[in-house]
């Protein structure tokens, strides 16, 4: 084949599990508030220069992560499990809030014996919200679960943890590897 030439390559197909978290929450002008009412997720994707990358997003729920429960990390492993499952899939990302996303990341660690890369990232800002982490800590999730070996992540700040070694460091405001 000559240099010139094109392969046909598919191409890379990761599903998107968003749960909610301060990623997604935008301001309500008649509450004064943040709310998880209006999925960014898409728009969010949208912004992204992906032209070799197929992204299909499947929302499981809209949570603050202070607020998930056992019943609802159970369905994140399940939707995780299922995915990872489909041979259509390449890579998982879960989008997560991350006060509990170290939580989420052991309980999918304990869990699974994933053939695929699973990444969960989030942010410390809102999308919507001026100097947002949030576009590039998802650019960085779909980057690194192109890479990264078959196994469970947290991916924040240009940094990839392994799940059952994550937690949320407050005083940086940042995931970080555990002691």
């Amino acid at each position: 084949m000559s240099p010139t030439e094109s392969v046909d390559r598919s191409p890379f197909r990761v599903t998107v599990l968003a749960t909610g978290g301060t990623l997604e929450k935008s301001y309500d002008a008649r509450s004064g508030q943040l709310s998880l009412a209006e999925p960014v997720i898409d728009d969010l994707l949208g912004r992204l220069d992906m032209p070799d990358v197929a992204v299909r997003i499947e929302r499981l729920m809209a949570k603050d992560s202070l607020d998930m429960t056992d019943a609802d990390r159970h369905a994140i492993v399940a939707a995780v499990q299922r995915t990872c499952a489909d041979e259509t899939v390449d890579a998982v990302v879960v989008t997560h809030g991350t006060d509990t996303l170290a939580d989420t990341a052991r309980a999918l660690h304990a869990t699974l014996s994933p053939t695929l890369p699973v990444v969960l990232t989030g942010a410390m800002r809102p999308y919507r919200v001026a100097a947002s982490d949030g576009l590039q800590n998802v650019a960085q999730a779909l980057m690194a679960a192109r890479l990264l070996a078959p196994g469970v992540y947290a991916v924040m700040h240009g940094r990839a943890i392994a799940a059952d070694r994550v937690c949320k460091d407050y005083e940086r405001l940042t995931l970080t590897t555990q002691a």
